[in-house]
């Protein structure tokens, strides 16, 4: 099969962007996605969206990690599949999508910046010295101190493996305040099963952690090795947060075609 791709990155976060509106990649399989997502053997990236369809929508977002397997959402990736719509001649102010974990809405700012919306999240499980929530993906946040000499991709694998994460995966953040609403997030995400540059839903989930107003209006910067995100949210209590909105560039790398 012969397939036409176009790759695009989100603050160093690169997926692979397919338009399937014709149903056209619809039978591809994990071997496939796999295949092209390789660095070696393939085109490389994080991951591979479809970009299909929906009634009631303008869109539908399906996302694939990098080990073929279909994903939970990614905010990188929806990111940088609105820029991939708007190539495509696809020009709205407000776009309404649908994605794994819900619908979706994104806009794209007058310097080409995006905005998602993410996910109300509705529990923070509050642990020893780290923290459990689901911001459209699973995602474990711990603080830390000297974050740039942190092993991510040994000790995020030791977390994502042990017994209590192991059966389903679990994405691994490593969080360290700059100031009180600045971070730095390094990230392990599963499926990649390495550290990624950046991760949106793992930013996201870091960023609400870090929130800096107990109740109300929270706008966090956020810094990845990839480059710099903010995440503008509403907290209403400890476990409570909405209007959550996943700020940052995403631009275009390249575009061809691959046999697999």
């Amino acid at each position: 099969m012969k397939i036409e791709f176009h790759k695009y990155q989100g603050t160093g976060n690169d997926f692979i962007l397919l338009d399937n509106r014709s149903k056209t990649y619809d039978q591809l399989t994990e071997k496939q996605v796999a295949l092209m997502c390789n660095r070696r053997f393939g085109i490389g990236a994080d991951g591979l969206i479809l970009l299909n369809l929906k009634e009631g929508f303008d869109l539908e977002m399906k996302y694939y990690n990098a080990d073929g397997a279909e994903g939970s959402m990614c905010g990188n990736g929806g990111r940088c599949m609105i820029k991939f719509v708007a190539s495509l001649g696809i020009r709205k102010n407000n776009y309404h999508f649908l994605a794994v974990d819900g619908e979706h809405e994104a806009e794209i700012d007058t310097n080409g910046l995006v905005r998602l919306k993410m996910a109300n999240v509705n529990k923070v499980e509050v642990h020893s010295n780290y923290f459990i929530l689901n911001t459209g993906s699973p995602h474990y946040v711990k603080y830390i101190k000297d974050i740039m000499k942190m092993d991510v991709k040994n000790s995020g694998r030791m977390i994502r493996y042990s017994p209590a994460f192991e059966k389903d995966g679990i994405n691994v953040n490593f969080v360290e305040s700059m100031d009180d609403d600045k971070i730095y997030v390094r990230t392990y995400e599963r499926g990649v099963e390495d550290e990624t540059l950046s991760c949106g839903t793992g930013v996201t989930a870091s960023a609400l952690i870090a929130a800096h107003n107990d109740n109300g209006f929270n706008r966090v910067e956020v810094k990845t090795p990839g480059g710099n995100l903010s995440v503008e949210f509403d907290k209403v209590d400890d476990n409570h947060f909405e209007n959550i909105w996943l700020n940052g560039p995403a631009n275009f790398v390249f575009k061809g075609e691959i046999e697999v």
